[in-house]
């Protein structure tokens, strides 16, 4: 019979079971707390990281992340980017990181609307796809902000 060692998981109880987020976006940290989980949108779907998590490394997809500390949720508006995860912490790199309560809703519904009316016009395709990003970024915002609300 197989059993493996994990140092980490042998450390005393009063210890709390937690891990390092941290994420960072072109405009600098945006997140660096020790949560106890963290629920985010991958290529893969959704997924959910705990203490002791498997190494994993994956592209996070613009969506809502939902960080746990202290037996509360926290949401967060997030872009594209790369997520790390180790044992012990989780790195994301990411475009946008804004926590709910920051978001300007009629700003950002503002926003959603000038590149909704910006994809009518004639444009080059870079300047579609930086309209399409701009557009996800805002749905995306306006997703999170409206659920903190419900």
């Amino acid at each position: 019979m197989f059993h493996s060692y994990h140092p980490a998981r042998n450390v005393q109880a009063n210890m709390a079971d937690t891990l390092k987020l941290e994420i960072v976006t072109p405009d600098g940290i945006a997140y660096s707390q020790d949560v106890e989980m963290v629920t985010m949108e991958a290529v893969e779907g959704q997924i959910g990281v705990l203490p002791f998590h498997t190494r994993l490394t994956t592209q996070l997809v613009p969506g809502e992340m939902i960080v746990t500390k202290g037996g509360r949720e926290e949401l967060l508006a997030v872009g594209e980017g790369l997520v790390v995860v180790t044992g012990t912490h989780v790195s994301v790199l990411t475009d946008m990181a804004i926590a709910a309560e920051k978001i300007d809703e009629a700003k950002v519904e503002e926003a959603r609307q000038r590149a909704a009316a910006r994809l009518l016009d004639k444009i080059s395709d870079e300047e579609v796809a930086s309209v399409n990003a701009s557009l996800i970024r805002s749905l995306v915002q306006l997703r999170v902000k409206r659920r903190h609300h419900a």
